[in-house]
């Protein structure tokens, strides 16, 4: 069974910086595409970032580029979100995604219909 599992949530001043990790169980990392999405209080869930599974491939909503970015590190099967220049707007719970094996990350963005595997998700909170 594939696991993922996030860990880095926490509090931040807005202005400030955190990073977030994703490790992933088993032998399940390579050649996954992998991605973050996050659901702010009372909103819908919505996509942050994908990388594709050889890293050669990244994108971003609008509203965390050039703040934002996502590495993956294949040795240790985990993927991260390196956050900058936190927003209050960017208060969310943070949910870790893994692309299904038909998915390569390289031509379009990661979305819930190209998701087969969910971390539970870790929360960020920017203060102001």
């Amino acid at each position: 069974q594939v696991q993922l599992v996030e860990s880095g949530g926490g509090l931040v001043q807005a202005g400030g910086s955190l990073r977030i990790s994703c490790a992933a169980s088993g032998r399940t990392f390579n050649p996954f595409a992998m991605g973050w999405f996050r659901q702010p209080p009372g909103k819908e869930r919505e996509f942050v970032a994908s990388i594709s599974w050889g890293g050669g491939r990244t994108y971003y909503s609008d509203s965390v580029k050039g703040r934002f970015a996502i590495s993956r590190d294949g040795a240790k099967n985990t993927v991260y979100l390196q956050m900058n220049s936190l927003k209050p707007e960017d208060t969310a719970v943070y949910y870790c995604a893994r692309g299904s094996r038909t998915y390569s990350g390289r031509d379009s963005p990661l979305s819930d219909q190209t998701v087969d595997v969910w971390g539970q998700g870790t929360q960020v909170t920017v203060s102001s």
